[in-house]
């Protein structure tokens, strides 16, 4: 973990809250006062907001926050789910290789240290949020299917499609703690059933696994009405 996820987890949470309105020019310089951080973490993020579909490069102004629905979002989780299904199905009956093993458990452990914490600061949520990449990352490579992989990586350029796009944060209409605690053993089941070669079992549990981000969506959405700032980049009539 180091400043650059910091800084990318705080500014994606920002994103979800509706802090900029669609359309609204981020300024680095800005960003990185608000953010107590230098402008070159702050350069850092935008870029990989943009890979992610949060926001779009202007020419002239730098980049502006991009406009798009909550059901295009689901949309974009519900595939994901099921290309990454199809992926620790293929991993399960090709077989873990040592190395990837070694580095899934090195995702766990470090997972498991996150989670010991009677309670989480910014930097906890930005570490776990970089495992969580690394472990998704690690399963899509070992899959061995490069159609496969386009595939996913084309769905991660949606709007909080990626991994960690939705993961609970501070001051965020999000998951609490024992629903992380939840997600992270949902890792540890995964990779049991990879590791005894179960590849349908590991294929529904990749699947379930999306739910997690799923149901902060509908949490963010549930919470829109209690204020007029809650997710205004959303433009979507739940139910829909």
């Amino acid at each position: 973990m180091n400043l650059h996820e910091t800084v990318l987890m705080q500014l994606r949470d920002l994103l979800l809250r509706g802090e900029f309105a669609p359309g609204s020019r981020l300024g680095e310089q800005q960003l990185a006062e608000r953010l107590h951080a230098s402008r070159t973490p702050v350069r850092a993020a935008l870029v990989s907001l943009e890979q992610e579909g949060l926001v779009e490069a202007n020419g002239t102004v730098g980049y502006v926050v991009r406009r798009f629905t909550a059901q295009e979002v689901a949309d974009a989780i519900g595939v994901r789910g099921h290309l990454e299904g199809m992926a620790a199905r293929l991993v399960a009956e090709h077989g873990l290789s040592r190395q990837v093993a070694r580095e899934l458990r090195s995702c766990l452990d470090e997972g498991d240290s996150v989670m010991a914490a009677n309670s989480l600061r910014v930097e906890d949520y930005a570490g776990y949020a970089a495992m969580n990449d690394r472990f998704h990352a690690l399963l899509v490579e070992a899959c061995g299917n490069r159609a496969l992989q386009r595939a996913i990586a084309l769905n991660n350029k949606l709007p909080f499609a990626p991994a960690s796009a939705l993961m609970p944060m501070q001051g965020a209409f999000a998951l609490d703690r024992d629903s992380m605690v939840y997600a992270h053993r949902q890792h540890h089941m995964l990779f049991d059933a990879l590791e005894r070669g179960e590849g349908t079992r590991a294929q529904a549990l990749a699947v379930e696994h999306t739910e997690v981000a799923q149901f902060n969506l509908r949490q963010a959405l549930e919470h829109r009405n209690e204020s007029e700032s809650v997710l205004p980049a959303f433009r979507l009539v739940v139910g829909r």
